[in-house]
């Protein structure tokens, strides 16, 4: 008994936590507020869809992810919240910015043709230009830069290594590690040759991604950067190198507005559909099962706030199609009750105690609540991994609802009324 005991605290800990989670101000958790997040058909914004230019590409499948990552970060500096970005058909990237309204802005910050340069620092305002780090907006390097003919086209290989000490023992220090092609390898260098301990910069879409000191000639086209604090700098420099290699032309194909508006009133609609659900239900619950639906509409209610504090833990970007899925669990979710309290039936039907029916009814059906959970969540990650993006939504949250359903179901109501079958309510348990 006190294991039930102690299970029914852990229960009423979830349930203050996702109360409070829940709460449409709060709360901040080190310094970051846990809100939800709302999908472009919701919010309003701009949808774009980029068709890129792979017909120099020798790895169509890595050089649309490297386009993909840069337009990332240059949305990422639009200050977006929750932005969608994903490949479609095999040369497109489409992209949702919900909030951002003015899409000639958006255009022109995201569709640009990136390239990877190096530039050398001068001190004439005339024959350069200044220049920010890639990764922080608020930090700009001191002096000025020009660049030089070394280009990515220059770049054969980028990679993650580890330094040698002069006896060829690997050290703990991770390096990344450059190689040239031939004709890269002449221009490297007359560079390093030029600019003995001077920073050299690597540019990736006008912005300095790494500025390491030439500390000595290289002629053989091998070059290596040090000064990363940890293996994870050294793989972010190496991938942005990369991605610089081979710049990737795109043009905008399709481009739309959506409107707040029709965002608001599909809340709206949405809201009232599931509200009106919750209600049907429970009515179905009580008028069925007397005392123990009550107890599974108190689990469904439980269910409902566990699983939207979820989606803005996680966070999920709700969309329509985000939200239709959770309604669908809604009513998914006293599946299981309705299960264990007909097997419940069966057992009293057999003259066994009340406390007795109720765990034989839980145990009996779990297998048929596990199978059939378990085949929604596989179709769910079938749809998520193969699916668009709406698509995506829906098979998100009603995975999450499913998997929040068979707790409150097995654990939740389990526990209520394995309480209540220890006091004297337990005649109203008959169901």
């Amino acid at each position: 008994m006190k294991r039930i005991w102690y299970i029914f605290g852990f229960i009423i800990i979830i349930l203050a936590l996702v109360v409070l989670i829940d709460i449409p101000k709060g709360p901040k958790f080190f310094g970051k507020e846990i809100k939800t997040h709302l999908g472009l058909d919701l919010q309003g914004g701009t949808e774009l869809v980029y068709q890129a230019d792979l017909s120099g590409s020798t790895n169509k499948t890595q050089d649309l992810n490297n386009l993909m990552s840069v337009f990332r970060q240059r949305i990422d500096r639009l200050g977006v919240a929750e932005p969608t970005i994903q490949q479609q058909g095999s040369d497109q990237v489409l992209i949702q910015l919900p909030g951002v309204k003015d899409i000639n802005q958006a255009i022109a910050t995201i569709g640009q043709t990136y390239q990877l340069m190096f530039m050398t620092q001068v001190t004439d305002a005339t024959t350069g230009s200044q220049l920010q780090d890639y990764y922080q907006n608020n930090y700009t390097y001191p002096g000025y830069w020009q660049p030089t003919d070394l280009t990515g086209k220059d770049l054969l290989s980028s990679d993650v290594t580890y330094q040698t000490n002069s006896s060829g023992v690997s050290t703990s220090e991770p390096v990344v590690s450059l190689t040239f092609s031939d004709a890269g390898k002449a221009k490297f260098d007359t560079l390093t040759k030029n600019n003995l301990n001077k920073q050299l910069a690597i540019v990736l879409d006008n912005r300095i991604v790494s500025a390491p000191t030439v500390q000595a000639e290289i002629s053989d086209g091998k070059a290596v950067i040090t000064g990363q604090k940890d293996i994870q700098e050294s793989k972010k420099l190496s991938d942005r190198l990369n991605e610089g290699m081979l710049p990737i032309p795109a043009k905008v194909v399709a481009q739309q507005n959506v409107g707040a508006t029709l965002g608001e009133d599909s809340i709206k609609k949405s809201l009232t559909a599931g509200i009106i659900g919750l209600i049907l239900v429970g009515l179905f619950m009580l008028i069925h099962y007397k005392l123990p639906g009550l107890v599974a509409v108190l689990a469904l209610i439980i269910y409902t706030l566990i699983a939207l504090a979820l989606f803005k833990i996680i966070p999920v970007t709700m969309t329509l199609a985000g939200i239709a899925g959770f309604i669908l669990s809604i009513g998914m979710a006293v599946d299981a009750n309705i299960l264990i309290f007909e097997r419940t039936r069966e057992e009293l039907r057999l003259g066994k105690d009340i406390a007795v029916a109720i765990e034989e009814g839980f145990n009996r059906a779990w297998n048929s609540i596990r199978d059939s959970n378990f085949s929604t969540i596989l179709t769910c990650i079938i749809l998520f991994y193969f699916g668009t993006g709406l698509i995506k939504g829906f098979a998100l949250t009603l995975a999450i609802g499913v998997l929040v359903s068979m707790f409150t179901a097995v654990t939740v109501s389990r526990t209520f009324l394995i309480l209540l079958s220890r006091t004297k309510l337990k005649r109203f348990l008959n169901v």
